[in-house]
């Protein structure tokens, strides 16, 4: 996988809140078939053995469809799992020495606010940047808000890939389309989405459009 030639049109971050495994395997399954283009998967409360072996499941989903899996701030388990890449937060581990630790090969993304951070991020060897949040969020209530006019700064201001970030679903994802983001990233719209295939080409859609 060519990691120049990512689409971040529709990048699903999972959420586990009260489903099992299977049922969080079968709806990336299903968001895959849709046009999810994307998966990271996010786990702040799993042990690392939990982890690592939801991990090692949804990378046969991925790799099935040719769709990069991106491990959220676990380093380890994305190694263990041999993922695509990795993405980190502001409070994680420096991304440059996870760019050194995970190597040129594999995608770096990290979760960039201001001005400063996605400079920063893009200095310091990020493929992507993960920012927002754009609308509010009940999935990261701690996440810092930004308008869509400082998102658009934000894009205009790095030559790496800006995907948007917090809160985005059917209804507003429209609205972000002049900003010059390379996706939309969302979690409850898909996770929560009665029919996680039809949420999925639905934003494609929207994105496309």
């Amino acid at each position: 996988m060519n990691k120049e030639n990512i689409d971040y049109s529709v990048y699903l971050v999972t959420d586990h809140k009260g489903k099992t495994n299977e049922e969080i395997l079968n709806i990336i399954e299903e968001a895959i078939k849709g046009g999810t283009s994307v998966v990271q998967i996010r786990e702040k409360t799993a042990s690392t053995k939990d982890f690592y072996q939801l991990a090692l499941k949804v990378k046969e989903i991925t790799s099935k469809y040719n769709v990069p899996l991106i491990i959220n701030d676990r380093i380890d388990i994305a190694l263990a799992v041999d993922s695509e890449g990795v993405h980190i937060g502001q409070d994680d581990m420096p991304a440059d020495i996870a760019r050194e630790i995970i190597g040129e090969d594999k995608i770096l993304g990290v979760s960039a606010a201001t001005i400063e951070e996605v400079k920063k991020a893009e200095a310091d060897g990020a493929d992507y940047i993960g920012s927002g949040a754009v609308f509010p969020t009940a999935t990261k209530d701690d996440a810092p808000s930004i308008t869509k006019e400082e998102l658009k700064e934000l894009v205009d201001t790095v030559n790496i890939p800006i995907v948007a970030i917090g809160g985005i679903n059917l209804e507003n994802a429209e609205s972000l389309k002049d900003t010059g983001i390379a996706g939309f990233s969302v979690v409850s719209a898909i996770m929560s989405a009665d029919n996680p295939k039809e949420a999925s080409k639905t934003l494609k859609e929207i994105y496309n459009k």
